[in-house]
């Protein structure tokens, strides 16, 4: 009996990168994400690993792409908080790393405490501890 490994369709679309100054292929990454003004979702450079969020209706829609593309600053984030509780969708703002990402998932964990997976601009996608000591 031979067993195939199914292989992952990777999606790619060209976009400007801003570490490298000039449109390279940016892999998308994820799940796409329901907004207010369409689906985002993030794209990570495939030469500086750098993640951007990107507006994927505005790429669908225009041939120029850089408007598509989605900022997020720090002031206009919540700053994490573990005590705090986070809603998919919300954006956050991680001091110790200086980095910014938006809650895709929660999860609870197996010492019964809850977590957020959080995918981050620099730092990919890591789980963070919510709602801790309440």
């Amino acid at each position: 009996m031979v067993v195939r490994k199914r292989s992952r369709r990777a999606k790619y679309i060209t976009l400007y990168s801003p570490f490298l100054m000039k449109e390279t292929k940016h892999e998308l990454i994820g799940e796409p994400i329901e907004a207010e003004d369409g689906k985002h979702q993030w794209a990570r450079c495939t030469r500086s690993r750098h993640s951007q969020l990107v507006n994927l209706d505005a790429i669908e829609a225009e041939n120029d792409k850089s408007h598509a593309v989605v900022h997020i600053s720090p002031e206009d984030a919540k700053k994490y908080k573990p005590k705090d509780e986070y809603k998919i969708g919300d954006v956050i703002y991680h001091a110790v790393w200086d980095d910014v990402g938006i809650v895709r998932a929660k999860e609870v964990l197996s010492n019964g405490g809850n977590a957020i997976v959080v995918q981050f601009e620099k730092n990919n996608e890591k789980k963070l501890i919510e709602n801790f000591g309440k």
